[in-house]
């Protein structure tokens, strides 16, 4: 029977808020900002092509029943333009907690895979519990027990 065993565990990663940091968590919220409103405005463009394009075939199909597939397309649009509007919220309202941090607090920027070796008498709990801090992106801490 071995005397160790290979554990994988979660190790949160967490950062200190300096001008660095808060300057690229902006920028990249910014970022995904810019990816939204371009995908809003394709998705408009799609849509008033793909509307344009039943209108021009109407004359061989019903009116009643172009109406129908315009209604589906709009239908569909707007729950797709609705999804996106929903996730550029979110990503202002993370922009608006980013700029209300404070210098110098820890925040969580996410969490990383890591195996450790275990073995009879080991705290296991101890051994879990385990987090990084980051200084403009330099490992400043390890906390806990590797």
């Amino acid at each position: 029977m071995p005397d160790t065993l290979t554990v994988k565990r979660l190790i949160n990663v967490k950062a200190i808020v300096t001008e660095r940091w808060k300057d690229d968590a902006q920028k990249q919220l910014q970022a995904q900002l810019d990816r939204l409103d371009s995908r809003l405005q394709q998705l408009e463009m799609q849509g008033q092509r793909m509307v344009a394009e039943l209108q021009k075939q109407g004359g061989t199909t019903s009116m009643e029943r172009t109406q129908q597939q315009i209604g589906a397309i709009e239908n569909q649009l707007n729950q797709n333009k609705s999804k996106l509007l929903e996730q550029k919220n979110q990503i202002l309202q993370q922009l608006q907690q980013v700029q209300t941090l404070e210098m110098g607090q820890e925040v969580s920027q996410g969490q990383i895979e890591s195996l450790f070796e275990l073995k009879q008498g080991d705290n296991l709990v101890e051994k879990m519990r385990i987090e990084i801090l980051l200084h403009d992106g330099i490992v400043q801490e390890i906390r806990g027990e590797f």
